[in-house]
This record gives C-alpha cells, structure tokens and sequence, in this order.
C-alpha cells in the first residue's frame, strides 16, 4: 500500500512511518517544513504540507491509499508547550484541518482518511463524555499535568470528530487511550468504540507504539469506515 502521513514527526506520526515501513508499504511523510530531514531508510518519500490548505493537501495525495493525520500545531515531540499554547490560542485549528482533509478528498475518493484525534469525546458513561463537562475534563487535565485552559483544545479535536461525522467520505477517527506515550511496542491491546478501554486497574493507557500498530491495522484492513474508533490495555 502507499500511505501518507501528516505530523510523520510527531510522538505518534513517527512510529506509524516505522510501523508502515516495517510492514513493506511505501510512505510519503509530511512534514510542515521536510526540507531539513535526512532519510536513509528505503520506500520512504518526504513532503512538506500545510493541512489547513485544503489545495495543498490536493495536490499531495493522488498517489496515496490511504492518509493518517496526526496534525498538531506545533511540533508536540519537540516542544509540548509550544502545542499545548497554540492549541489554547486557537482551538478551531483541528475542525478546521478536518475540512481540508474532507475537501481535498471529494478528487480522490477512493483514498481512506484516518485522523488521530483526542479521547476527550469517548463516552465515560452512556451519552456522558469529559469534553461536555468542565468538572470531568478539569479533573483528567489535572491528572496528566496539563493546564485547564487545554479544555478548549479537547472540544476541538470533538468539533473535528463532528465534522467528520456530516462527511459520507471514506473516513475513520482514532482516540487513542486517555493517556499515551512512548514506550513498548507489545502488539498486544483490546480495541473499542465510543468509550475508553481501561486496564485492570481503571486506566485508560496505551504506548504509542501500540497505538501505531492499532492504526497500520485499520489502514490495511478497514473496520471502522465513518467510525471511531480507541484502543487501550
């Protein structure tokens, strides 16, 4: 397959190019700026995109079967504060992504879209979610060290879900476990829908090793077209 990927330097963007890789697909890797990048590794192109030019993001995928988006503003593995501020600057950044990806694939219909967005839409409670709430959402910004203002970031990635959702486009909506971060790629996860999968202890957490194995699955084997879907131990 040839799949594309936004954010290919990002925590999570950057382990599904290794996890594609490794599995024989070609890549083209997006990046804001991919004229710095050095690359020895083969099936592997690098692009640079601004995926709120819905034109911009046109003129890249022809080629691809499938697109991952993992945009962020900023660069979160380099600086998380520098992403955290821009998200609270401008929290309609991530709806506003989601209409260029969906425009620029009304010319490419055959090509799948996956976007990687936030957990704060999973469902804690039948129809209950932390993002409609600023106590739940306040509690679990607390919890994960970031700012209560982030709460506007989290209703963003929810708007860029609700766009999606008013969409008949090939598109898939990834939440990743309430808490995700590098760690061991161990294969072994359990896979849900609209509420978080939590561990033994109550967590809701997956690396984000495991999380690019989860999203390389459903690139080659689609189960969740015009769905959501997470993932967790």
């Amino acid at each position: 397959m040839h799949i594309g990927v936004i954010g290919a330097t990002g925590t999570i963007g950057s382990r599904v190019v290794t996890e594609a890789l490794d599995r024989g697909h070609h890549v083209t890797a997006f990046s804001r700026d991919a004229t710095q990048i050095k690359e020895d590794r083969k099936n592997i192109t690098w692009k640079s995109i601004d995926v709120l030019d819905a034109d911009a993001v046109t003129a890249a995928i022809p080629e691809l079967d499938v697109l991952i988006s993992g945009f962020q503003p900023g660069n979160a593995a380099k600086d998380m504060a520098d992403t955290v501020a821009r998200s609270i600057a401008d929290p309609t950044a991530y709806a506003t992504a989601a209409r260029a990806l969906l425009k620029a694939l009304e010319g490419h219909p055959r090509t799948r879209l996956i976007v990687i967005g936030g957990a704060g839409s999973l469902e804690i409670e039948p129809g209950i979610t932390r993002a409609d709430s600023d106590d739940l959402l306040h509690e679990a910004l607390d919890a994960i060290g970031l700012p209560r203002e982030y709460a506007a970031a989290v209703r963003g990635h929810r708007d860029a879900l609700n766009v999606l959702r008013t969409s008949n486009r090939l598109w898939t909506y990834f939440s990743p476990a309430e808490d995700i971060a590098p760690g061991e790629r161990t294969g072994r996860f359990r896979v849900g829908t609209d509420r978080p999968v939590l561990d033994a202890d109550g967590h809701s957490r997956i690396s984000a090793e495991d999380a690019a194995i989860a999203l390389v699955d459903e690139a080659e084997l689609p189960r969740f077209i015009q769905r959501r879907f997470t993932v967790g131990y």
